[in-house]
């Protein structure tokens, strides 16, 4: 572990390799599980004001559950995030011709409807980020249904924090990833 800022780090994001392989986990990770997708509180607000844009995209039972339950949930933990249908897909999943799960924001995202990509927590993956009173920690989080997103990425050669860069500046800022990446060349 290691200290940027106000973030406590594991060594594993710069250590490990990944890269999404969509066509071998076909998105697995958007409908497995038995937990939506970690929201921050100002995300439960973005979700309530952008689902009009959204909800064109979504498939039926993700409406259904999204009206019956909200754009967000609370945890019995008090946590925020994101519905599921039967306990198992997020309601924001849509699939694609080759049943691949892909993200129904981020599609209204793609298509110009709406201008935020998707919660940060699916951005970061397989990042994931923990929010205490004086730091947050920031842990790369090792899922066997990611195997093949590994395996990709050691032949790419592509380690984890370089993976989810757009999705890290925009949590913690420019300088943060800098940072981070003089850490990474020093830990070479």
């Amino acid at each position: 572990m290691f200290q940027l800022g106000k973030t406590i780090v594991s060594e594993a994001i710069i250590e490990k390799d990944f890269v999404c392989n969509l066509s071998a986990c076909k998105g697995a990770c958007c409908i497995d599980g038995d937990a939506g997708a970690p929201l921050d509180a100002e995300e439960v607000q973005i979700l309530k004001d952008i689902y009009p844009n959204v909800k064109p995209f979504l498939r039926q039972e993700g409406i259904k559950v999204i009206e019956q339950q909200g754009t967000s949930v609370v945890t019995d933990f008090g946590d925020f995030e994101t519905p599921l249908i039967n306990g198992a897909d997020c309601a924001y999943v849509i699939f694609d011709d080759k049943n691949t799960a892909l993200c129904g924001i981020e599609e209204a995202y793609n298509q110009g409807e709406v201008s935020w990509k998707k919660p940060v927590s699916c951005h970061l993956y397989p990042i994931r980020v923990k929010d205490y009173s004086e730091f947050s920690a920031v842990n790369y989080d090792k899922w066997d249904i990611c195997d093949d997103a590994c395996t990709l990425g050691k032949e790419l050669q592509v380690p984890v924090y370089k993976f989810v860069k757009e999705a890290l500046v925009r949590k913690f800022g420019e300088d943060w990833y800098a940072e981070l990446e003089k850490v990474a060349e020093k830990h070479k």
